[in-house]
């Protein structure tokens, strides 16, 4: 009974230092991120979740790929374990990586290089849903060559700002 108290306390403890390494912006836009995610709203994304979403995308990973990222949840993938996996990931890795590697996400070929009218309907549909101008912004700088965005070329822009070629 005394190990289960002070298992209780733990989490207590985990729970509250997850939420102290975010603004309340960043939670707000996790909890965001969290709720696209969780097609089903029952609080807890399963590989049902997963599969819905990834199919709004356009992609559909096999059940193992899926299972594989939910292996890295201590246990049922509820906010607050989604909240911890992210803040791990964000102190233990290079944001640059962490943009590539998104970007990386939708690149099935891995050819560095993502359709632009495929990155535009991602840009409009998903996540913070840009506006036609902000994405007119963004294609200004972009680094847009043949109908393909080098979303390396575009990370570095993102990270470190126009370079000097």
């Amino acid at each position: 009974m005394a190990d289960d108290k002070q298992e209780g306390k733990r989490a207590q403890r985990a729970t509250s230092n997850v939420f102290a390494a975010f603004s309340q912006t960043q939670v707000q836009e996790f909890k965001e991120a969290f709720t696209m995610i969780d097609q089903n709203r029952d609080g807890f994304i399963d590989v049902e979740d997963l599969k819905d979403m990834y199919a709004s995308l356009g992609r559909q990973p096999t059940d193992k790929e899926l299972q594989e990222m939910l292996k890295e949840s201590p246990g049922p993938l509820n906010f607050t374990a989604f909240l911890q996996i992210f803040g791990e990931r964000l102190t233990g890795s290079d944001p640059e990586d962490a943009l590539r590697n998104a970007f990386k996400m939708f690149d099935d070929a891995n050819t560095g290089m993502l359709d632009e009218e495929y990155f535009k309907d991602l840009m409009k549909n998903m996540g913070d849903n840009f506006s036609e101008e902000e994405i007119r912004q963004t294609w200004k700088e972009a680094p847009i060559s043949a109908g393909k965005l080098d979303y390396n070329k575009f990370t570095n822009l993102i990270k470190r700002g126009k370079d000097d070629e």
